[in-house]
């Protein structure tokens, strides 16, 4: 077992939380601090969503952890795409959700339980500042530990192009659900779904051409909400959209060929992004956890751990990685597949990753892999 005697954590987010809760339980020798800019109970967004199968490896490795988040999240089957013409419902499209602050109140409550002090409110200016044998860099995207060692982590960024705000709504919605408009200003989409029975998350998306002629641009934050509650006040029934940060930006495309480097390793946001659209940001930074403290546990020294957790960690979220930012491509021009008949568009929505086939649309979705069949045979 690796002979590490103490790790500080950067970040109490998911991953960093997670990371902590791990290495109480694998480097029981090892002390554990978290330290996190923020003050507590202070996070960015409202919910986070998983595909419905995506906790199934934290339900193998950590049945406790799973069973602490799990009961509350809230669940649905299908997914529902709404567009000018009518709507499509998606059968077995499923995903779960849960309110970010609640996850990392549930996290930060058993990591704790294991005797991890958690710092909140304690900005890191200077990394040398940190004398633990192992610092693990699980503060997102504008990671401290990264830029500090960019030159050995070796950091490719770039942006998509549409532009997207990042909204809340006081209403719940039945499954997670596409809504796609045509404005004056041009086309916008709306991805939303409940995290809790009475609340949901409301991302609107649209152009930049979009973006600009909306006059987005010269409105702040409480303005932005006002004009996208009007916009989609169909499906918002009325009801004015909740701001949390919620200003105007384009997704950022970040991609680490290093994850480690001497004493530092990066999880998460830190090392890596994948677009909204796939629903698997949380999924990988968890993962990202258990590969390192794995990779930890079962080496002879620190190097060696993280010389594992370099081989076998970054190849494997690569896959996930880069289906996200085929699906955020697709996005950016959804305007012009608007023109497509009903059916051809959430055909073509369905396969936008990369990773469907029709093999495998018929066992996700056969329901509407079947209609899907019919309508082509009576077009062609």
């Amino acid at each position: 077992m690796t002979k590490i005697k103490s790790i500080d954590i950067l970040g109490a987010g998911p991953a960093g939380l997670y990371a902590a809760i791990l290495a109480r339980r694998h480097l029981p020798d090892a002390s554990v601090r978290v330290i996190e800019q923020n003050p507590e109970g202070a996070t960015f967004g409202f919910g986070v969503v998983f595909s419905d199968r995506a906790l199934d490896f934290l339900r193998a490795d950590d049945p406790q952890m799973y069973d602490l988040i799990v009961p509350h999240m809230e669940r649905w089957q299908n997914m529902t795409l709404n567009l000018p013409d009518g709507s499509v419902t998606l059968d077995g499209v499923g995903f779960t959700a849960i309110g970010r602050l609640h996850l990392i109140e549930i996290l930060t409550k058993r990591a704790r339980g294991l005797g991890v002090p958690i710092h909140f409110g304690t900005p890191v200016l200077d990394l040398a500042k940190l004398d633990a044998d192992l610092v693990i860099g699980a503060d997102g995207f504008n990671s401290l530990v990264r830029r500090t060692h960019e030159a050995a982590f070796s950091p490719t960024m770039e942006h998509f192009g549409n532009r997207f705000a990042w909204f809340g709504a006081d209403i719940p919605f039945d499954t997670l659900t596409q809504t796609f408009i045509n404005t004056e200003y041009g086309s916008m989409n709306a991805h939303h779904y409940r995290f809790t029975p009475g609340h949901s998350t409301f991302i609107v998306e649209c152009e930049e051409e979009t973006y600009r002629r909306a006059g987005f641009d010269e409105l702040n934050e409480a303005e932005s909400a006002s004009m996208c509650s009007d916009l989609f006040g169909g499906v918002l029934q009325g009801t004015q959209l909740v701001t949390n940060k919620s200003n105007w930006r384009r997704f950022p495309r970040l991609w680490c060929e290093s994850w480690v480097t001497d004493r530092f390793a990066l999880i998460g946001d830190a090392a890596h992004t994948a677009h909204f659209s796939i629903g698997s940001g949380t999924r990988l930074a968890f993962e990202d956890a258990i590969a390192l403290i794995a990779a930890l546990a079962e080496a002879e020294n620190l190097q060696d751990g993280l010389a594992a957790y370099q081989a076998k960690r970054p190849p494997v979220a690569r896959k996930i990685v880069d289906a996200a930012n085929t699906s955020a491509h697709w996005y950016d021009s959804f305007g012009d597949k608007l023109q497509l008949p009903l059916m051809d568009f959430a055909h073509d929505y369905l396969m936008r990753s990369g990773r469907m086939t029709a093999d495998r649309l018929r066992q996700i979705a056969p329901e509407f892999a079947a209609e899907f069949e019919t309508y082509q045979r009576k077009a062609g």
